[in-house]
C-alpha cells in the first residue's frame, strides 16, 4: 500500500507542477485550428511532463527511498558500529569534497548499500544490516566509497537529465505518430478520435522499452565509475574484495530485495543474459572486478 501511496504521491505532484508550468508558459494544447499538430506547443507540452516526472522523481528519491527500503537514519550513533560508519563517511566525503550525506541503515540481510538524493549536497548513503553484519569494515569501506562517488559525481541528476530528455522524446514522437495514423488511417478530421489515443499509448510503450536501453547503458557505464573512485578513495584491493564478496553472496543466491525504483542505484544489481543483458542496471561483477584489476 505505501508504494501504491508514493506512486500516486509522486504522480499527483507532476500534475501539479506541469499544469502550473504550462499556464505560466501559455501552452493550454498542440492542436491548430485547422487539426494540424503545432510542434513547438507539442514539443513544449512533452517537455514540461518529462522533465516535470524525473525530476519531482529527483526530489523526493530520499523520501521514497527511505520508505521504500526502511532506511532509519542514525541522528546519533548508538553502537561502536554506527560510530564507525557514520565517522568513515565523514571521512570519504571530506575526501572526495562533498558535503556528509544523511547516512542510514536498512533491515536486509542480503548486502546491498545505495545513495541518492537531489544534489551532492543534499545526499543519503544507505547499508544493509547483512552488509554490515558480513563483510569486513575495509570492504565496507570499499562499498561506502563506490557510494560516495555515485554522490560526487553528481550521478543521480545526470540520470535524471537524461531520463527527461528521453521521456520528452519519447512523448513527443509517439503523439506524432498517433496523429498521423488518426488522420490517415481513422479519417479523423478535427480534434482527437480513439486511434490517436490507442496508437499514442502503444508508440510510446515500444519507444520506452527501447529508450530505456540508453539509460541502462549509462547506468552500466557509472557504476564502472563510482568502481574507479571507490578505489581512488579506499584503496583498489578493498574495491575489489567487496565485489568479490558480492560476487560469492550472488553466487550462492543470496541478492538484495531492493524495489525496482532503487534497484540503479545499489552496489549490486541483477545482470541478465542475452537479450536482457541491454536492460541491466549494472554490469556483471566479474566484468566491473576485470576493469579495477587492470587499473580502469
Amino acid at each position: 500500500m505505501m508504494r501504491i501511496g508514493l506512486f500516486l504521491l509522486t504522480n499527483f505532484a507532476v500534475l501539479i507542477l506541469a499544469g502550473f508550468t504550462l499556464s505560466l508558459l501559455g501552452v493550454d494544447h498542440y492542436l491548430q485550428q485547422n487539426g494540424d499538430l503545432n510542434l513547438t506547443s507539442l514539443l513544449i507540452f512533452c517537455a514540461v511532463f518529462g522533465f516535470g516526472g524525473s525530476f519531482v522523481s529527483l526530489f523526493l528519491s530520499k523520501f521514497i527511498a527511505k520508505k521504500t527500503t526502511g532506511t532509519q537514519i542514525i541522528e546519533s550513533p548508538r553502537t561502536a558500529d554506527e560510530q564507525w560508519l557514520v565517522s568513515t563517511v565523514k571521512q570519504l566525503s571530506q575526501q572526495a569534497g562533498i558535503k556528509t550525506p544523511e547516512i542510514g541503515i536498512f533491515p536486509a540481510q542480503q548486502a546491498n548499500a545505495f545513495a541518492t538524493g537531489w544534489n551532492k549536497n543534499a545526499s543519503l548513503v544507505a547499508v544493509s544490516q547483512g552488509l554490515l553484519q558480513r563483510f569486513d569494515r575495509d570492504e565496507v569501506k570499499a562499498v561506502l566509497a563506490h557510494e560516495i562517488g555515485h554522490v560526487a559525481n553528481g550521478d543521480m541528476v545526470t540520470l535524471s537529465l537524461l531520463q527527461g530528455v528521453i521521456n520528452t522524446f519519447v512523448m513527443f514522437f509517439a503523439r506524432i505518430i498517433g496523429h498521423t495514423v488518426d488522420r490517415v488511417i481513422f479519417k479523423t478530421e478535427r480534434g482527437h478520435g480513439i486511434g490517436f489515443y490507442i496508437v499514442t499509448f502503444v508508440t510510446e510503450m515500444i519507444l520506452a522499452l527501447l529508450a530505456s536501453m540508453i539509460v541502462f547503458a549509462f547506468s552500466r557505464y557509472r557504476e564502472y565509475r563510482a568502481d574507479a573512485a571507490g578505489a581512488q578513495l579506499a584503496g583498489r584491493g578493498a574495491m575489489i574484495r567487496a565485489l568479490q564478496r558480492l560476487q560469492a553472496e550472488v553466487q550462492a543466491g543470496v541478492e538484495s530485495p531492493m524495489p525496482d525504483s532503487m534497484k540503479a542505484f545499489g552496489i549490486s544489481g541483477g545482470y541478465k543474459q542475452k537479450l536482457g543483458k541491454l536492460f541491466a542496471s549494472h554490469p556483471p561483477l566479474d566484468a566491473r572486478i576485470a576493469a579495477l584489476s587492470r587499473g580502469q
